[in-house]
């Protein structure tokens, strides 16, 4: 990247030490808003139609309305991606509702929202190829895990249960059945299928997690959206878990037991290959 110090702040490029809100933003003060996390690659951001699309979701989940067009929002990622040199870039925009005259916990009357987009270097392909390991924690978040919101503190404090653990990520649980991870999605691979949980509102809807089954349904890949019980994750031949920056990444441990050998798995390194292909078409301006 040239300069990745530049930022996107309600209408204005600038340099992201010289950003400044105010301290009565409701982002701020309440985790008001919500975000997105969008891969760049070669300065094509992947899958941006999916990305506006769950970011217009959780807007409206929050009853607050979407400040850009596709368009707008087009602009400004062009806008940011170039400022800060193009090439690989994971690019983060969040939306608040505003900073008010006042704090109340009722909606304000009146309130411009608060848009920001920066953006940061992307891992490199294959970063996180050769594997993570995992350990399991309960998961006590909100009831509302598909709206991407910006209130992540039971996330942040179970990602760094597991960085204390000797982990690299916590896989969630709650009454006996995985949910995903603290900032991921889970997969496993048994007899040859893959299963991930299917969607409800405690967990995100993963734009990676769409992808990786397009993937599987083009290439003949068997696989179920089904519930998945802690034994089952134990008993695993391949564990997985995908997002925007770490794409898709085996793992090789959990609570410090082997899943299946204790390596990258065949049916992980076919998934990790036709991802590759996607990425590398993307940045060649191809992206389907």
């Amino acid at each position: 990247m040239g300069n990745p110090a530049t930022c996107y702040l309600n209408g204005e490029l600038m340099a992201l030490a010289s950003a400044r809100i105010s301290p009565l933003d409701r982002g701020f003060l309440f985790g008001d808003g919500v975000y997105e996390v969008i891969p760049c690659y070669g300065g094509v951001p992947f899958r941006l139609d999916a990305h506006l699309r769950r970011l217009a979701n959780s807007l409206a989940a929050i009853d607050l309305a979407d400040p850009l067009s596709a368009r707008g929002w087009t602009e400004v990622f062009e806008q940011v991606c170039r400022a800060n040199g193009g090439g690989d870039q994971s690019l983060y925009l969040q939306v608040t509702r505003g900073c008010p005259e006042r704090r109340t916990h009722e909606f304000p009357g009146r309130s411009e929202p608060t848009v920001f987009v920066m953006s940061s270097p992307l891992p490199a392909a294959g970063a996180f190829a050769d594997g993570l390991h995992a350990t399991l924690r309960e998961d006590l978040r909100w009831a509302r895990c598909d709206i991407k919101a910006v209130a992540l503190l039971p996330n942040v404090l179970l990602r760094q249960e597991a960085i204390a653990a000797g982990a690299d990520e916590a896989i969630l649980h709650r009454d006996g059945q995985i949910t995903e991870g603290a900032a991921s999605t889970v997969f496993l691979v048994r007899d040859g299928e893959l299963a991930t949980p299917a969607l409800h509102p405690g967990l995100l809807p993963g734009i990676t997690r769409e992808v990786i089954l397009e993937l599987a349904e083009q290439h003949g890949l068997p696989f179920r959206c089904r519930p998945i019980g802690l034994d089952e994750l134990r008993s695993a031949d391949e564990v997985w878990l995908s997002s925007a920056t770490k794409e898709v990444a085996p793992v090789l441990r959990i609570d410090g037991d082997p899943v299946g050998n204790g390596s990258p798995g065949p049916v992980f390194a076919a998934m990790r290959g036709w991802f590759t292909r996607l990425r590398e078409a993307t940045a060649r301006g191809r992206q389907p």
